[in-house]
């Protein structure tokens, strides 16, 4: 009894060709992720990490269930003060690491629903977009580091004005 692949092998070209016809997601890694401890009662810590897109990318959006508002913040000297302000995303080009640290660009966690203790996780989902308009959403569990952890000098977060 002779059975004809040709159907079949018609069947294996058809997923070949739709797999070429869609588009490459763009895949962003996260390395590094950690979360700054926090004391009793303070409102806010940061959370940083360093993001590697595959293609040009944006992170677009942070968040926690620790925290009631989660925002990007950048660090900004005007003249010898420092300051802090939101940027609504963040450059991912493609290939190259992008810091998210104490001295820079960073995630804040405003509105803590509680204390964050070293040695626990924080859950943080990014949110990630590409060039072409697709979409990527990251789950991350950040390991919360003494409160005095430090990405290479720095600044001190609890005194700072948000």
């Amino acid at each position: 009894m002779a059975v004809s692949l040709q159907p079949f092998k018609r069947g294996l070209a058809a997923i070949a060709l739709l797999g070429l016809a869609l588009p490459a997601l763009a895949e962003t890694t996260v390395s590094d992720a950690w979360v700054r401890a926090s004391v009793p009662h303070q409102q806010s810590t940061g959370a940083f990490m360093t993001l590697t897109a595959s293609s040009d990318s944006k992170l677009v959006g942070v968040e926690s269930p620790v925290a009631k508002t989660v925002q990007v913040h950048e660090m900004t000297m005007n003249g010898d003060v420092m300051g802090m302000r939101e940027v609504k995303a963040v450059e991912l080009p493609a290939g190259k690491a992008v810091t998210l640290d104490p001295n820079g660009l960073h995630v804040m966690l405003m509105g803590l629903k509680q204390q964050v203790k070293e040695g626990e996780q924080v859950p943080l989902t990014l949110f990630i977009e590409d060039t072409k308009g697709g979409k990527q959403t990251l789950q991350v569990q950040a390991p919360v580091r003494p409160l005095n952890a430090e990405a290479g000098g720095g600044h001190d977060h609890m005194h700072m004005n948000h």
